[in-house]
């Protein structure tokens, strides 16, 4: 071969390899390089071929599939762009496909399912982005899982012609787990385990897991309440040296700490919770004072002073910090001697206290305020109903004190509605259980005044104490402390509730926070009683930021508090522990400050343990109302339309809440989405199903270990345009 020729097949190779650097992870065959290279001839054609077997051969491609060809990674730094990586986390779909969230807020990128490497959803990767196409969303390819978000999983455990597995409950989780054998852990097929992720092979398409608990069999209450908690990596009990160290605590208070403290236990102090509550952290003291004016001590448990920093008892604490509220259970922060006994604050017991004890007017003007230890003896344990009988003309002991709190409370609230506190509401589905934990009935829960006269001054306590700290005129100002702040709305969201509610015929006006605050409340104020009370107002929900912890403080928007922290529930929440042990630093003790890189890690693992702990409240939700619904198969239940997507239309039933789908599929037309109306079109019928609809639904199936529910739709109002 001559020099020129070779030469010229040469650049004709590098050619190639130079278009598929361009393109490093999209396989193409000859037809698809002859058009880029703009080569019509025959000949031509069977170079290019003759040339992608040659590069094969030699192991410069990689044979994607027969005849298509991608370059070999080692040479794409050679060949191709210079790779840029964006790390983000996971968000998998149950297609296999996924998008990773940037953690620098970009656009999400899109991952094709054969793209997903061996990263799970919610893993921290490192994805190396395809070069931008146009009319073409970001893409991208994960290489690296950097962490894991979950090592255990929950699924049920299948053994079929000889080999096991373990199908995943999540949605999120599409593929399943091989258990080699040996590593069964006595599981049965057929029963719900947790699996933990032990290897994955690099050309397995499964990863490997064995089992390390049985739960049980599925559809049992205990099992599956376990379920949600394990499928958050929840602790499901406490470990034996916590459980040993708080065995070990006193519940004898010693004469030396009572004289160190100021002692409320000759003032009239009471407790007013749900009736099943058992864990008391918060008590209400009043009493008259010889000028006239009011006493009223906001008392909570003195958690601190049982549960020393470095302990087995605050490390526990630490990790899980919150307690879990599911439907038939709690799963508390603290062990039972703790929560239940040493610190609850249970009537006609001493019990220690941090308290925030306020003077004030018949106008609810705070004139002094003072926050130190104390110790309590509380009179009387009220359930809220009781009081709110009172509170309606009922009688009951010490209502003439309850009706003062009362008066003094509503003041308190007028106040800071008028300062531009946003009054939102939501409902909460409760459950009436049988016996076995099934659910018979469901209600509402309603905020009445009773709720409102403590949540009141449990604001005032937990504003007072972060004004404490974080006042420009304090002694503290300037010392690591943890606020508990709320952003102002996302302007994108806000936007777009704006645009629902003035299709639904109502206006709001954000001019001026002050405008949009007073719109708010209005808005809420005006849909009271309506079919589109609920939509409006859990839509109203999340336009907003979520509250969050943190040693920055930006003040809380909901509450417009410039100051505001969590004080009144240690037994239940790490943050009001590590609020009690500033205090005592700062104020008490005269020390300096403590490290704010240090306090700043903590509250934010304080803030995704309580979105964990929300997450696995509603998932307990779902599965109880799946459960409510699995012999109403067939049923017929007034609805209103919750939500809309490519799929189908969600509804949520008035009575009990239970949102299912209404798929397309069901419907006799082919609909589309109007996303700018919140709202879908039939195309044939014209007609329309939007948001806030009220419509009749049948259940057609319950999927209990899915929580998910089908309805179709029996019959619905046409409505016109707006």
């Amino acid at each position: 071969m001559s020099r020129k020729k070779k030469n010229s097949l040469s650049t004709f190779v590098n050619t190639i390899l130079r278009i598929f650097g361009e393109h490093p992870y999209k396989p193409m065959n000859y037809k698809q390089l002859a058009k880029i290279m703009g080569v019509r001839d025959a000949a031509g054609k069977d170079v290019i071929y003759q040339v992608l077997v040659t590069l094969h051969h030699d192991g410069q491609l990689i044979e994607h599939h027969p005849y298509s060809y991608v370059l070999n990674p080692d040479l794409i730094s050679e060949y191709g762009p210079k790779p840029q990586y964006v790390i983000g986390t996971v968000d998998m779909k149950g297609t296999g496909k996924a998008y990773v969230v940037p953690e620098d807020g970009g656009e999400d990128i899109q991952i094709a399912a054969n793209n997903t490497g061996k990263a799970l959803h919610g893993d921290k990767v490192k994805v190396a982005m395809f070069p931008k196409r146009k009319s073409k969303k970001t893409e991208g390819e994960i290489v690296e899982v950097i962490k894991r978000a979950h090592t255990e999983f929950v699924g049920i455990f299948s053994v079929s012609h000889g080999y096991a597995f373990v199908v995943p409950d999540k949605i999120t989780m599409p593929l399943n787990f091989f258990i080699p054998k040996g590593k069964y852990n006595r599981a049965r097929d057929g029963q719900k385990v947790i699996v933990k992720l032990t290897d994955w092979p690099e050309n397995s398409r499964n990863p490997f897991g064995e089992v390390v608990k049985v739960l049980g069999n599925p559809g049992e209450n205990n099992v599956e309440m376990q379920s949600i908690l394990a499928e958050y990596e929840y602790p499901l009990d406490f470990p034996k040296d916590v459980e040993k160290e708080a065995d070990k605590i006193s519940d004898k208070i010693p004469a030396s700490e009572i004289k160190k403290r100021r002692d409320f236990r000759d003032v009239l102090t009471i407790t007013i919770d749900p009736r099943d509550a058992k864990d008391f952290d918060d008590a209400v003291s009043y009493r008259k004072l010889p000028n006239g004016n009011h006493e009223v001590g906001v008392h909570i448990a003195d958690v601190s002073h049982y549960v020393k920093p470095g302990s087995a008892i605050d490390n526990e604490a630490q990790q899980r910090g919150t307690s879990v509220y599911l439907v038939d259970r709690t799963i508390p922060m603290l062990p039972e001697k703790l929560c239940n006994m040493v610190c609850s604050l249970r009537p006609d017991e001493e019990k220690l206290t941090f308290s925030a004890v306020f003077e004030m007017n018949d106008k609810a003007e705070i004139l002094n305020h003072w926050i130190g230890k104390t110790i309590i003896k509380s009179n009387r344990r009220f359930a809220y109903e009781e009081v709110q009988a009172m509170i309606e003309g009922g009688e009951g002991d010490y209502k003439e004190e309850i009706m003062i709190l009362n008066d003094l409370a509503t003041k308190l609230r007028d106040k800071r509605m008028a300062q531009g506190s946003i009054n939102f509401h939501s409902e909460e589905v409760k459950f009436i259980l049988d016996e076995n934990m099934k659910p018979i009935d469901t209600y509402v829960k309603v905020q009445q005044e009773a709720n409102m006269l403590i949540e009141d001054f449990m604001l005032l306590a937990n504003r007072t104490v972060a004004e404490s700290i974080g006042k420009k005129d304090s002694k503290y100002h300037g010392y690591t402390f943890v606020y508990r702040v709320h952003d102002e709305p996302n302007p994108e969201k806000l936007y777009d509730f704006i645009a629902l509610v003035s299709r639904l015929g109502y206006s709001m006006n954000i001019s001026t926070r002050e405008k949009l605050v007073k719109s708010y409340n209005a808005l809420f104020d005006a849909v009271e009683g309506k079919g589109e009370k609920n939509l409006i107002e859990s839509v109203a929900v999340r336009t907003m930021a979520k509250a969050l912890y943190s040693t920055v403080n930006i003040g809380h928007y909901g509450l417009a508090f410039p100051f505001y922290t969590h004080f009144t529930s240690p037994i239940r929440r790490y943050p009001d522990l590590m609020v009690h042990r500033l205090i005592e630093r700062y104020m008490l003790e005269n020390q300096p400050s403590v490290s704010q890189e240090e306090y700043e890690v903590l509250c934010q693992h304080a803030s995704e343990m309580e979105r964990k702990a929300a997450e696995m409240e509603r998932e307990s939700v779902r599965y109880k109302q799946a459960e409510y619904l699995q012999d109403k198969v067939g049923k017929v239940f007034d609805g209103l339309i919750s939500g809309i997507s490519k799929w189908g239309i969600y509804v949520e039933l008035k009575d009990s809440k239970c949102e299912g789908m209404v798929r397309y599929s069901t419907l006799d037309d082919m609909y589309y989405i109007d996303e700018e109306n919140f709202r879908v079109i039939g195309h044939y019928t014209k007609q329309i199903y939007r948001l806030g609809d009220a419509v009749k639904v049948r259940v057609e199936a319950v999927d209990l270990i899915k929580k998910q529910m089908d309805f179709s739709l029996v019959k619905s109002k046409l409505t016109l345009p707006r």
